[in-house]
């Protein structure tokens, strides 16, 4: 049985939909008080207003994480609204999809500068007040693609996705004397906005990929990403969680046939 976290003040960045939205209503679920960050203010209070109706307690913040002064602002409006920062939940990520050879300095910088850039900045901005405490939590989002798979179109996303674990390992192993722990969630293929916009056949093929037989739901990465911020997880910090129903465990197609051949 997990202690509570009732009242702890939480910033998930990129959480107006998918992942970070579902991670934000888990939080808030555990009575937990949320800042909804987004680019877009609209999507950030439609968030914030499904929260506040189900009985808790979110604000809602437009900020572009590509932006330092974005993100002091975020992180002043947390201390100003719940008097600190307890937990940030570095999510905010973009995957346009564009292969070697066509792709631009401008679709690298893009993707780069939100998903890499994006959490460095954020992180930055709320460790004073992390620090003031002399304790914190810091969820990042990655992914598989790029720490341990690989898919056409995604070289921009999947470098930006293992820079995030490179900058996790120091970054847990400087915020250690401040009590701060450091920690990442590794998606797999997730049922989300985005990925519909896919097409079904692509949600099909990738159906088939995965051992458990299914894509997984945001609740099943807002649970590792909970987990992360509990006490009982204070003495885990730098380490990485792969959620993705076994996606990255067959060698081969051939594997799924067996697998399936005994079922």
């Amino acid at each position: 049985m997990f202690s509570s976290i009732k009242g702890r003040s939480v910033i998930v960045t990129g959480s107006g939909r998918g992942i970070g939205r579902g991670i934000a209503r888990r939080f808030a679920a555990e009575g937990c008080r949320l800042l909804i960050v987004s680019r877009t203010l609209s999507e950030a209070q439609r968030v914030a207003d499904e929260i506040t109706a189900a009985g808790g307690t979110a604000r809602a913040f437009a900020a572009d994480v590509q932006r330092a002064a974005d993100m002091a602002a975020m992180a002043q409006a947390a201390v100003t609204a719940f008097g600190g920062i307890d937990i940030l939940c570095a999510n905010a990520g973009i995957f346009p999809a564009a292969k070697l050879g066509s792709m631009t300095e401008s679709d690298f910088d893009a993707v780069i500068g939100t998903n890499l850039k994006g959490t460095f900045l954020a992180v930055s901005a709320c460790l004073p007040a992390m620090k003031a405490r002399k304790a914190g939590r810091i969820i990042l989002t990655s992914s598989i693609t790029g720490p341990v798979t690989g898919y056409p179109g995604w070289a921009h996303y999947g470098a930006s996705k293992a820079g995030q674990l490179g900058f996790m390992r120091t970054a847990a192993i400087e915020l250690a004397p401040y009590n701060i722990t450091v920690n990442s969630v590794l998606p797999g293929n997730i049922a989300t906005e985005g990925l519909a916009g896919l097409g079904a056949e692509y949600v099909r093929s990738m159906e088939t990929s995965v051992p458990l037989g299914r894509l997984g739901s945001v609740t099943d990465i807002a649970n590792a990403a909970l987990f992360f911020a509990t006490d009982e997880a204070a003495y885990i910090t730098g380490q990485s969680l792969v959620i993705d129903g076994g996606q990255v465990l067959p060698e081969s197609l051939a594997a799924l046939d067996e697998m399936r051949s005994v079922s």
